[in-house]
């Protein structure tokens, strides 16, 4: 194995993550009918507040409470409670991308893998036992627990030091965001590997040590 330690992003690397579905189903729960409108006008409020939390000018608690206040105010419930019932929503939701299972799976005893993810405490461990996956990572590097997001060189330096400082030339990054994961793996000094399922185009600041389309095409490059 070129790479013996191997670093995952969690959602759209190894997770689907369908915000519609998971915020149409919470909704229902208070009796809305969440249609494509208010999903345009939510993502408007939520893009913004996710660029604030990569560059960490807002907490994690600030981003998850402020995209709800709309919602908090027109249905009289707090802005976290409506966070949390949508992280509930969205793991009893979650399925791991094609070819996600097969990965890992091939990548047992031959490297030791972890997840360093900007996702939210209440989701990740919900869904890694759902999918029954949990086994399968070493370390769960949640931003929101370190206090500071991709890419920013402490979340990095927080899994280095979880795994006893190996060389970076023996780690790897994989992840499908190029501004949070390709460009904080560059920064942490590590390869990176970018999962373009979409074929979009890198600038050249952005340039990846791999690029790949898909999870199988990953696992032809790794083994």
């Amino acid at each position: 194995m070129r790479y013996p330690w191997i670093l995952f992003d969690a959602d759209e690397t190894l997770f689907h993550f369908d915000a519609k579905a998971g915020l149409t189903r919470m909704f229902a729960g208070f009796n809305v009918d969440f249609t494509d409108t208010d999903y345009h006008t939510f993502e408007e409020v939520n893009r913004p507040l996710w660029v604030a939390y990569q560059d960490n000018s807002i907490t994690a608690q600030q981003l998850q409470e402020r995209r709800f206040e709309h919602w908090a105010e027109r249905l009289g419930v707090s802005a976290r409670e409506l966070n949390l019932r949508f992280m509930e929503a969205m793991a009893e939701i979650c399925q791991p991308l094609p070819g996600a299972i097969e990965l890992l799976n091939a990548l047992q005893g031959k490297a030791k893998l972890g997840i360093i993810t900007n996702g939210f405490t209440e989701l990740q461990s919900a869904r890694l036992e759902k999918t029954g996956l949990k086994g399968a990572f070493e370390w769960l590097v949640i931003s929101e627990q370190v206090g500071y997001a991709k890419p920013h060189m402490a979340v990095f330096d927080h899994a280095f030091a979880l795994m006893g400082h190996p060389p970076k030339e023996q780690i790897l990054m994989v992840g499908d965001t190029l501004e949070s994961d390709i460009v904080g793996g560059i920064n942490a000094g590590i390869d990176t590997c970018w999962l373009n399922r979409h074929e979009k185009q890198a600038p050249e600041h952005m340039t990846p040590t791999y690029e790949v389309k898909s999870l199988c095409q990953l696992r032809t490059l790794l083994l």
